[in-house]
This record gives C-alpha cells, structure tokens and sequence, in this order.
C-alpha cells in the first residue's frame, strides 16, 4: 500500500524508517516535550518499532515529503472492524511542522480510509493548548465531540514559563497534579463524503485492494 499527495507519500511503517527517527529535531514549546525523542539507541528504536506494530487493531505508516524524507508517522489505533471505527494519531518531525505536510497527510489518509478500507468514523484526541494541531485538524474536517482533564505529562513544567502562562486556562491542578484539557474530535464517512471538496481532500493513489 502506497498513497500519495502533491508533496508527499504515505507507506506502511517500517524498521528501516524507525532509525530516521534519530535525526529530528525537537520542539521548543515544553508543553509539547512529550514529543520530543530522547537520545535513543538503535535496540530503543527497534522495541518502539515492534510495540507499534505487534497489536493486531493497530496500524501506523510512514510520511515522507517530496524529497523523499521521513517527516513524521501517522497511525489508527483501536481499530474496531465491526463498528468501523479507529483513532488517528500523527507525529511530525519539529523541524517540518507549519509547513501544510500534516494537512495534506491527513486529506490523503482519509480518502484510503474511507473509500478503500471502507470505515466510518475516524476519531483523534488533542490537548487543548495544541491549537495549531487543532486547526489542522479542522481544517479536514474534524469536528470536537467531548472534552476531559488528562493528567499532564511534565508534573515539574516551570509554571512561569511564557509558554505554559500563555496557555494556563488548558490546565487544571487538583491535589497537587497538573491537568491539562484533552478534546476529543471526530469525523464520519457521511461528513467527509458531503464536504470533502471544501475540505479539499486528495484522491489517495492507492496501489493495494482495500484492507479489512
């Protein structure tokens, strides 16, 4: 299975792409440090690799941009074949982010999703003060659903940094723990067939027959 977009390619993820992961970069905003690789060793990235693939309701892929570069992975996690439903999560590297390469991955995902693997709901979580995602997301077309309070992953973030200050209505601290709201987002086949051609969906060039 290989789809693809104006810039880029999406294929399905492999050891080989896993080392790649090595060279990112990392985000300067620390309430995204959750994203940021640590130092890792090939044997770390090989486990990774396996604990992403070895489940039989997930499945991830690669991104790779024009130049032929991985710049992030994307993944549908949970997948329920009888309800026809997963969740999507996706990953760039920091150094191509605001670049319109998470869009256009997502605009050609959904038209494999829902066209050839034949599925009807796609759902995502996002923490509230990830607005750029937020508006990457709606930009295809998901909607927010629901919302809870998520137990945040830096218990020792500097509360005075401009960043977290920027943003302190996204959190919450109860007994001591920071929390931070997570939004819950969705989109249904019945949605993005109606509005695609405002979402501005890219057919997917997919050379596989659909996956069930």
């Amino acid at each position: 299975m290989e789809l693809k977009g104006e810039r880029i390619t999406i294929a399905p993820l492999k050891l080989e792409d896993a080392y790649f992961l090595r060279e990112w970069g990392v985000h300067d905003n620390p309430l995204l440090g959750d994203y940021n690789l640590p130092d890792v060793t090939l044997r770390d990235l090989e486990i990774w690799y396996y604990n992403k693939i070895r489940k039989n309701n997930n499945k991830y892929f690669s991104i790779f941009n024009e130049e032929n570069r991985l710049i992030g992975y994307m993944g549908i996690k949970n997948i329920r074949r009888i309800f026809k439903d997963s969740v999507l999560g996706i990953v760039l590297d920091p150094n191509y982010i605001n670049r319109g390469y998470g869009t256009e991955a997502i605009k050609t995902f959904l038209d494999y999703y829902f066209n050839v693997m034949n599925m009807k709901k796609l759902y995502l979580e996002v923490a509230m003060f990830n607005k750029r995602a937020i508006r990457c997301y709606e930009k295809c077309g998901f909607k927010i659903v629901d919302s809870y309070l998520g137990e945040f992953f830096d218990q020792y973030i500097d509360k005075s940094n401009p960043y977290y200050v920027s943003e302190e209505s996204s959190f919450v601290i109860i007994d001591e723990k920071i929390y931070n709201y997570i939004y819950k987002m969705k989109i249904d086949k019945g949605t993005y067939l109606k509005e695609r051609d405002k979402i501005g969906a890219y057919n997917a060039k997919d050379k596989t027959r659909p996956v069930t």
